[in-house]
């Protein structure tokens, strides 16, 4: 029953996206964002718990990134609409916040248990031989998977995706996303916020473990060696994933300007 009536709301948006994008009609974009609203919710309540502003404001800021990614989206692609809103959703509240002065806190119990699950981590891949699932390590480390998952979001989410974040790629010197961008004058910060969500679009088309790879480089600014250690791969795959993820982010990104 449930499936069902999932599966009808998928199509209505479906269709509405369709009309939209035929019509531009403000009364269809009113719609598309109604039926979307839990997107907005569901991101609001994250962020309610890393800041001191009100869960109202955050709503409100959450649907001007939602109102942009109706605008933005375009069915052809392919994407679940759900999927390619939540970034444009999660980076207009935390431009607002960024622009506020707001720092993204953390609670104490969750720094804890980030930097035991590390540990964990690492024996549970000497014991299984591969890298531990989500619900190995919430259930090493005694608490539920949805909590973990919480962590995980909350540690990526500490600070916002820099466009000018320099690493080092091994073979070519030091690189950052911001070289990604096509466009020369993003340096200006409403270009600099939307190449941001192009990019986070991006990172998710990519395979997982390459995706895993750039996002411990460039989310969580660990080594190169770090990363080998913590994904239980090579120092010499980590540097071939990030060249390789790089130049299919390059690759996704000039895709998106045509």
């Amino acid at each position: 029953m449930l499936n069902t009536a999932t599966n009808e709301l998928k199509h209505e948006i479906s269709q509405l996206l369709r009309e939209y994008q035929q019509s531009r009609s403000e009364k269809v974009r009113n719609q598309l964002v109604k039926l979307n609203f839990g997107l907005v919710r569901k991101e609001a309540h994250y962020w309610i718990n890393q800041c001191h502003e009100s869960y109202e404001d955050l709503l409100q800021v959450g649907c001007l990134g939602l109102i942009r990614a109706v605008e933005r989206f375009e069915l052809s692609k392919g994407h679940a609409f759900s999927s390619y809103a939540t970034p444009y959703i999660r980076g207009e509240i935390q431009h607002y916040l960024r622009d506020k002065g707001v720092t993204v806190r953390i609670p104490r119990r969750w720094l804890a248990l980030q930097q035991q699950a590390i540990g964990i981590s690492h024996s549970l891949r000497e014991k299984y031989n591969r890298q531990p699932t989500d619900a190995e390590l919430a259930a090493a480390l005694e608490i539920t998977l949805s909590e973990w998952q919480e962590i995980k979001l909350a540690w990526i989410n500490r600070s916002p995706l820099s466009l000018d974040v320099p690493i080092q790629d091994g073979e070519e010197g030091s690189t950052c996303l911001g070289e990604l961008v096509p466009d020369p004058n993003y340096r200006s910060f409403q270009l600099a916020q939307e190449d941001q969500i192009r990019l986070q679009q991006a990172l998710i088309q990519l395979e997982k473990r390459t995706r895993e790879v750039l996002e411990c480089v460039f989310l969580q600014d660990l080594t190169q060696k770090q990363v080998a250690e913590q994904l239980g791969i090579s120092v010499v795959t980590v540097s071939r994933r990030v060249k390789k993820g790089l130049d299919l982010l390059k690759n996704l990104m000039k895709a998106g300007e045509d």
